[in-house]
């Protein structure tokens, strides 16, 4: 089991911009997919974005040209750039991994992760 934390969330105005982090305890060059939630109270979590083992990465539409995914294998830390931010952006942003995917599984999209972290809230303002 991966253990996953999240750190760099905060509030912001709308065009305003935040990075948030995952720290994995695991080399993510042994983690096969790896990526960010996103949750509104009352809501279903929602998918933001995903980069598997070869770094292909996978965004929501809603989130495309303004977040960035990336991974840094020397930090086993993951980030999420978040760019423009809007204020339908705000939620509780989770950091999610699988570290074996089953073969031709997704990474991104329609994708079931086994590991979570705890959260980190992002709000924006407008």
């Amino acid at each position: 089991q991966v253990q996953l934390v999240e750190s760099g969330g905060g509030s912001v105005q709308a065009g305003g911009s935040l990075r948030l982090s995952c720290s994995a305890s695991d080399p993510l060059a042994n983690i096969d997919c790896m990526g960010w939630f996103r949750q509104v109270p009352g809501k279903v979590r929602e998918p933001v974005a995903a980069v598997d083992d070869s770094s292909t990465t996978n965004y929501a539409d809603s989130v495309k040209g303004r977040f960035t995914i990336t991974k840094d294998r020397a930090t086993n830390r993951l980030y999420l750039q978040m760019n423009n931010l809007k204020p339908e952006d705000t939620g509780m942003y989770y950091c999610a991994s699988d570290a074996q995917l089953s073969p031709n599984g997704p990474c991104g999209g329609d994708w079931s992760p086994i590991d979570w972290g705890e959260g980190t809230q992002v709000t924006v303002s407008s």
